[in-house]
């Protein structure tokens, strides 16, 4: 499971003229209080990658000032400031000693929406490096990816003489550390690297249809301020975890005894891929009662993600209820806990910390007390009675009558970018 993410933070942005003279593009506020950067890591640090990793140029001081030794949700971040300018492959060689031997690269001016994880699936033998593409009606902007299957095989340049749809390299990236066997210093990935892979039948290319934009000029700028604080509000998932996702043996807590449940990691996917936030809501009464500790509980969610990873999976966050009347453990044992199940506390505190929009989020639960707990928290409950929960979802999403059309509040789509 890759777990490193590794962004370009060093650009000028010349472009921008007088808003980056003394602040790098990236920490340019797309609304008050937040930068552009902040929106990009925290979409890292949801899907799981819990080591960022910024690599810093152009007025690095600043970016290592407010970020290094940040952890945000569960992730740290780590600044890395070049020397001096040395391209984004230069970059990438002068952080080689930090680096993991797989890891996601993003630059640090664009925001592209997918699904991370199913970018970070496992590289094949003999690639050393994933490109996320997108499609766009007018590449002339942008130069073009040839793609044959899963291989990318060359690059167009840019020019007016480009006629779309083509797709384009959307600037995100899972990378092998073997690919710093082609950097000998200033050089750039794009340009340097990743034609030389693609020369070599070592560079993949995989589509993505999300919503695309950098910050490069001035007009993208203010899209970025007029569009993406309203997009960050999520549409939700909640789901019930033992009896929906894995199976309920009483007390399951051991990362040996999970077992999905059937089509359990394609549902995953699905909600993945649709762009809504995935989050368990789990009543874990066995903590109270002493059959299995706080910490025992992780080392399961993880054991769940680590599973999720492979396929392109995860689940976004995981809130539990270890409170019960009957507890054992004096400090868990509480009459009526607003958190536990049918009590509305967990979705009510999701939806706090996520910025969920509950007119588009759902509950798939096993128990009559799923479906209160999400009636009392505003959120549309649906009764899953077994069989393949993919399935399930799929038919969920697809309902004439689901008010669930896009995991993000906005249209989706649109593309923008500076090269």
């Amino acid at each position: 499971m890759i777990r490193q993410a590794v962004f370009l933070v060093g650009g000028k942005g010349t472009r921008l003229g007088e808003l980056t003279r003394d602040v790098p593009k990236p920490l340019l506020e797309i609304s008050p209080g937040v930068r552009f950067l902040d929106v990009l890591l925290e979409e890292a640090a949801r899907h799981g990658f819990s080591d960022i990793v910024l690599l810093a140029g152009h007025l690095g001081e600043s970016v290592q000032q407010i970020y290094d030794g940040r952890v945000m949700r569960n992730a740290k971040v780590r600044v890395i400031r070049e020397p001096a300018p040395m391209g984004t492959g230069g970059a990438l060689r002068y952080a080689a000693e930090s680096l993991d031997p797989a890891f996601v690269m993003a630059n640090g001016d664009s925001l592209f929406e997918f699904n991370l994880r199913a970018l970070a699936t496992p590289l094949k033998e003999g690639v050393s490096a994933r490109i996320a593409l997108r499609e766009v009606p007018d590449p002339s902007r942008y130069g073009a990816v040839q793609l044959e299957g899963d291989r990318v095989v060359g690059f167009v340049e840019k020019s007016s003489d480009l006629k779309g749809p083509m797709l384009i390299n959307g600037g995100v990236y899972a990378m092998s550390i073997n690919v710093l066997d082609l950097i000998d210093g200033p050089c750039s990935i794009e340009t340097d690297v990743f034609p030389r892979l693609a020369a070599e039948g070592r560079l993949e290319g995989r589509r993505f249809d999300g919503y695309f934009l950098d910050i490069g000029l001035p007009n993208t700028l203010a899209r970025a301020r007029a569009e993406i604080p309203e997009r960050h509000r999520f549409g939700c998932a909640f789901l019930d975890r033992d009896g929906v996702l894995n199976h309920d043996n009483g007390y399951t807590h051991r990362p040996e005894d999970l077992t999905w449940t059937l089509g359990a990691i394609r549902a995953v996917r699905r909600l993945n891929d649709a762009g809504l936030l995935v989050i368990v809501v789990t009543n874990q009464a066995g903590i109270g009662k002493g059959r299995y500790g706080e910490a025992d509980m992780r080392a399961f969610h993880e054991a769940m993600n680590r599973e999720l990873a492979e396929p392109g999976a995860h689940i976004d966050d995981f809130y539990f209820c270890p409170y019960h009347e009957n507890a054992t453990v004096d400090c868990y044992r509480v009459a009526n806990h607003e958190d536990r199940k049918p009590n509305p506390g967990m979705l009510l505190r999701a939806v706090k910390d996520w910025r969920i929009d509950v007119g588009r989020s759902f509950m798939i639960g096993d128990k009559d007390t799923d479906m209160e707990s999400a009636a009392r928290a505003g959120v549309a409950g649906h009764l899953y009675k077994g069989g393949d929960l993919d399935d399930f979802v799929s038919a969920l999403l697809s309902a004439n009558d689901s008010p669930v059309t896009a995991g993000r509040a906005g249209a989706r789509g649109g593309a923008s970018r500076n090269s």
